[in-house]
């Protein structure tokens, strides 16, 4: 991570009762200041023009002008002239996937590393950012050419954590005990955020924004909680 890079990385792009990315619009327009126009990532999911007419009708009601990087006649090019770029949620392995076979990873990373790109990630665009996609929740329905991803922050994040419930009589493996499981394997630490939960990277820094915590899974230690507002120190 890098002292230019600039980032924003949302756990979900919709709260019960909300609409889409209603709990984020103020961090969203804070982020982009000065942005006109934002590049749009859907290869999340598989319907393309769909996932575009949705992102695109909401953030221009925030201000902003939204291409596709799936309607450039040249995805790199796009990505080499963009300003900032949002990366919506959807499945991780086939967002992979596609970023792989359009050779965009290096310039994504490039770009935002030198300061160029603003990133924006939702849940998917999420974990893309991170070394890999090892701590996504989705299931592998394609397989990209390896789960090393963007490695824009030096930790792994998983999206849309939900804490154990201990009273349900239906509990069986929770998602702490799959993160232990995954830090048997790895040495990364990981960062679970909550519905409602973002994490926002600026001059070297990283802060825990939205209205949830998180929580921090180290190697060899038990989980720490974090509260909105607090700076993470991994």
């Amino acid at each position: 991570m890098t002292e230019t890079a600039r980032l924003l990385l949302l756990s979900n792009s919709a709260l019960h009762g909300s609409g889409y990315l209603d709990h984020a619009e103020g961090e969203i327009c804070d982020f982009l200041a000065g942005v006109r126009q934002v590049l749009f990532v859907p290869y999340a999911l598989r319907e393309h023009d769909v996932y575009f007419s949705k992102v695109a009708g909401r953030l221009m009601s925030m201000g902003f002008d939204v291409s596709s990087v799936h309607h450039a006649p040249d995805s790199q090019a796009a990505v080499e002239s963009a300003e900032a770029i949002f990366i919506g949620g959807g499945n991780t392995f086939r967002l992979l996937k596609a970023l792989y076979g359009q050779n965009l990873l290096q310039p994504i990373r490039r770009r935002v590393e030198e300061g160029w790109l603003r990133y924006m990630g939702v849940s998917a665009g999420a974990n893309v950012a991170c070394p890999t996609i090892r701590t996504t929740n989705d299931m592998p329905i394609v397989e990209p050419p390896s789960l090393r991803a963007l490695g824009l922050v030096s930790f792994q994040i998983n999206p849309h954590y939900a804490d154990p419930d201990l009273n349900s009589p239906l509990m069986s493996e929770t998602r702490d005990e799959r993160l232990l499981q995954y830090l048997e394997e790895n040495e990364t630490p990981v960062v679970a955020l909550r519905e409602g939960a973002m994490l926002r990277v600026e001059r070297g820094r990283v802060t825990l924004k939205g209205i949830a915590g998180a929580r921090i899974f180290r190697r060899s230690e038990s989980p720490r909680e974090l509260s909105p507002g607090s700076q993470l120190r991994l």
